[in-house]
């Protein structure tokens, strides 16, 4: 049992992963003009890649705040299940934001370094 858990725990990593990935390609995709006159005029990339990942801070935020919500009042339902464990442990809770932090930033920062390399004539031509 604990390791189909396990199995499914990594199986929705990934997929948070790949949608955070997909919602701010889109964001970035969507606001290529801003973010070309921004660099068009003088934004340097650092502060582009600031932009980007300002916003998928965000939503990491929020998705850790509405998860840990709602993990601590599943909690008590899975503590049947628990042999030996604490279901509402602490170590536990603070590892598992943790760990959706750093791949939260790592799938936005694929979309902010390509917000960061932008050309502004390309972009602007475009629009």
């Amino acid at each position: 049992m604990a390791l189909l858990s396990g199995f499914f725990g990594v199986l929705a990593l990934v997929m948070v992963s790949i949608g955070l990935y997909g919602v701010t390609a889109y964001w970035v995709s969507r606001r290529r003009g801003e973010i070309g006159i921004r660099i068009a005029l003088g934004a340097h990339p650092r502060g582009v890649v600031r932009l980007v990942l300002r916003q998928v801070s965000w939503l990491i935020v929020i998705g850790i705040a509405a998860g840990a919500i709602l993990s601590l009042w599943a909690a008590r339902f899975a503590g049947t299940f628990l042999f030996g464990l604490e279901p509402r442990d602490p170590a536990t809770f603070v590892g598992a934001a943790l760990l959706l932090l750093v791949i939260g930033f790592a799938a936005g920062w694929l979309p902010a370094r390509r917000a960061a390399e932008l050309d502004p004539v390309k972009v602007l031509r475009e629009n």
